[in-house]
């Protein structure tokens, strides 16, 4: 659905993307994964067409990707990482002004809202000013304004961003919900286990480079399964990966004398692996 061929964005000497690749099957759940100014936001506007690229195109549907294409913007549901609700409308008028903005019949778009409302667990706070909302119900709001146009492919630009642990996990449930309808998502998150619990496959970025891409499983399994952590003689925590959980047993008596644990190994061993600093 989505192919992304050599692209590159630069600010004046600062390269904040640089020869992206990157293909996107129809219906499949990719998180783009990265720490903060990683390139994640760059790369996600160039490809609905925000931000022009310094290189490389875009081709969604096997149409080249611009500002000016309607016909697949049509197609697209954008959550940005920003709000953008308009805090003075409650949560019925901001989704009909965004029923408006897609030109949706009066007669069609009360019964679309109708349904989003109950989808996003809005029915009692369709009265409610969106400044009156939490930040998770706003981001609710924002997610039922993307889906207004019914589109078949989605982003979401770190959508759980500053939304507490109880909102970030019915906001999970919804985007679960929407990949069991069929819909192409693209999530940016610097959240490591959302996007291991969520996505279908990962693509790690870095310094505007992606430089990993496969499935969360095959990730952790080329590392290694298994990860013994400990803290030595130099007040250092190391990491050392292994296959088996008996290999990493065997190597843990060697280390008696320093305090370890013996885990599961996760995404962010994946991404510390390869870039030697935490996604925070």
């Amino acid at each position: 659905m989505i192919e992304v061929i050599n692209l590159t964005k630069k600010f004046g000497d600062f390269t904040a993307v640089e020869d992206a690749n990157l293909t996107i099957n129809y219906g499949s759940f990719i998180g783009l994964l990265g720490p903060n100014g990683a390139g994640k936001t760059t790369l996600i506007k160039m490809l609905i067409g925000l931000l022009k690229p310094t290189k490389g195109e875009v081709f969604i549907e096997g149409q080249k990707m611009n500002r000016h294409n309607n016909d697949i913007k049509s197609k697209i549901g954008i959550i940005p990482q920003h709000t953008n609700l308009d805090k003075e409308l409650t949560v019925y008028e901001n989704l009909v002004f965004a029923a408006r903005l897609f030109k949706i019949k009066k007669k069609d778009h009360g019964i679309k809202i109708e349904k989003l409302l109950h989808f996003m667990e809005l029915e009692k706070s369709r009265d409610k000013q969106a400044s009156q909302l939490s930040g998770g119900m706003q981001r609710k709001l924002m997610i039922a304004k993307a889906l207004i146009n019914e589109p078949e492919i989605i982003f979401l630009d770190e959508p759980t961003v500053g939304v507490d642990i109880n909102g970030r996990r019915k906001i999970w449930d919804i985007l679960k919900a929407m990949r069991s309808m069929g819909k192409t998502i693209l999530l940016t998150t610097h959240y490591i286990e959302e996007a291991d619990y969520l996505c279908d496959e990962v693509c790690f970025i870095d310094q505007g480079r992606i430089f990993e891409n496969d499935t969360p499983a095959i990730l952790k399994e080329r590392l290694g399964e298994y990860t013994v952590e400990y803290f030595d003689e130099n007040l250092k925590t190391n990491y050392k990966y292994f296959d088996t959980r008996a290999d990493a047993i065997v190597f843990s008596k060697s280390i008696e004398n320093f305090t370890y644990t013996i885990r599961d190994t996760t995404l962010e061993d994946v991404f510390y692996n390869f870039t030697n600093r935490k996604v925070m």
